[in-house]
């Protein structure tokens, strides 16, 4: 198919820096669709002029229906980069688009600070919750942030020194690349009141204080750093269960009788394009799900409240599945394993012994590994007796493994 959808990425020095092949696409455009301050820019009094409805789904499909004519989207900068190329590339084939990127934010900043841009964590909240912030504050972790508005700097500052990072330093950039460009520097704890424009990218040294929270993305993070009611899947059996699911990149995971959440959570923060959904049947644990998600950064954790099997009925189909509630109950085992696509995962934990017998049978079925997981932690024995201590055994998990080789038969 000839390209007739054109994404072009302008910065903020407007038109004149595009190269000559995307100003004849321009020239030659019978629709141009992007957003004012870009569209007063052209000199083509002839296209048909279009911007960005709410909800973007509007313009999309005005696009769509606008197939074959020869159609220029104006984007800001690299369309690419967390841009509406992204967005636009969900929709329609790459035969059918032309993508000429402009200098983006990101490599401006870097650029900017001296900051070698492999080295660099790239952050929208545009458009995204600040809860995001929270799966990047690590000690020494460099991020460029794409800000949603002026508000933005504020916001991480304050999020920044609530969690003990409050030495990190901060600078923003407003209109980069443009006449009108300026910088501002500050530190999260002392960070200037000044107005910041709508248009602007900040670049986040990360410097822990003392009483920083710290939370590496290897799994296995302490049971504190999730709200629970008892059910949880502990440390080091959170650590093995997700070593033996083995999170991959866009790979979809099933939690299912999700708890707290934590393993999906965990799932999500090992990698950063990895889905994950939580099924729950109790509200109350499904609310608390997502609070810890939102805590742990990883806000993008979708939450189905719903009794399994039933529950597992219209979702899209894994690429892993975890069972940590419900494992006694075959119909649950067997309808999450037969919903894997070939390939997949699948892993279940059991604490009881009618848990562990069904676990056993549905090896003799469809194969798999099976394993006991014994923890012993140390602990005081008395509270008057500061020098003694024992080991206090952790209930025993019986873990099953399996990798679905192929469809199971009816």
């Amino acid at each position: 198919m000839t390209p007739w959808l054109s994404v072009l990425g302008v910065g903020e020095d407007g038109l004149d820096s595009l190269p000559a092949a995307a100003r004849a696409l321009i020239d030659s455009a019978e629709v141009v669709i992007g957003q004012l301050r870009h569209l007063e820019l052209l000199k083509n009094g002839d296209a048909e002029r279009l911007t960005w409805a709410s909800p973007l789904s509007c313009s999309l499909e005005a696009i769509a229906e606008r197939r074959g004519r020869r159609v220029v989207v104006l984007a800001t900068g690299d369309p690419m980069f967390y841009g509406i190329g992204a967005t636009l590339a969900r929709r329609f084939t790459s035969d059918e688009m032309t993508v000429i990127p402009g200098v983006g934010a990101f490599g401006l900043v870097c650029a900017r600070m001296s900051w070698p841009a492999a080295d660099v964590e790239a952050v929208t909240l545009h458009g995204r919750p600040l809860a995001l912030l929270n799966l990047h504050m690590l000690p020494g972790a460099r991020l460029v942030i794409l800000s949603e508005d002026g508000e933005t700097p504020r916001k991480v500052a304050e999020a920044l020194t609530g969690a003990g990072f409050d030495e990190s330093t901060i600078t923003v950039f407003e209109h980069l690349g443009g006449p009108t460009e300026r910088r501002i520097d500050g530190t999260a704890r002392n960070w200037p009141a000044d107005a910041i424009a709508d248009l602007n990218t900040m670049a986040v040294d990360c410097r822990a204080g003392p009483d920083a929270i710290i939370r590496p993305r290897v799994p296995g993070l302490p049971d504190e750093a999730f709200e629970n009611d008892g059910q949880l899947t502990k440390r080091e059996v959170r650590a093995v269960t997700l070593a033996a699911l083995g999170p991959v990149p866009r790979a979809l995971l099933w939690d299912v009788g999700a708890g707290s959440g934590s393993i999906g959570i965990e799932w999500l923060r090992a990698e950063k394009t990895a889905q994950a959904i939580a099924v729950e049947r109790d509200p109350a644990r499904a609310a608390r799900i997502a609070r810890n998600a939102l805590m742990l950064g990883v806000p993008r954790l979708e939450i189905t409240v719903g009794e399994a099997p039933q529950a597992l009925n219209n979702l899209p189909r894994p690429q892993a599945v975890f069972i940590g509630g419900g494992t006694s109950n075959p119909d649950i085992l067997e309808a999450a394993f037969r919903a894997l696509l070939a390939g997949g995962t699948f892993v279940a934990n059991a604490v009881t012994v009618e848990g562990g017998t069904a676990l056993l049978a549905f090896r003799e079925r469809f194969g798999g590994e099976l394993k006991r997981i014994s923890i012993s932690r140390l602990e005081p024995i008395a509270p008057t007796l500061n020098s003694s201590h024992g080991w206090r055994a952790l209930r025993t998990v019986t873990q099953l493994a399996v990798t679905k080789s192929a469809e199971p038969e009816s």
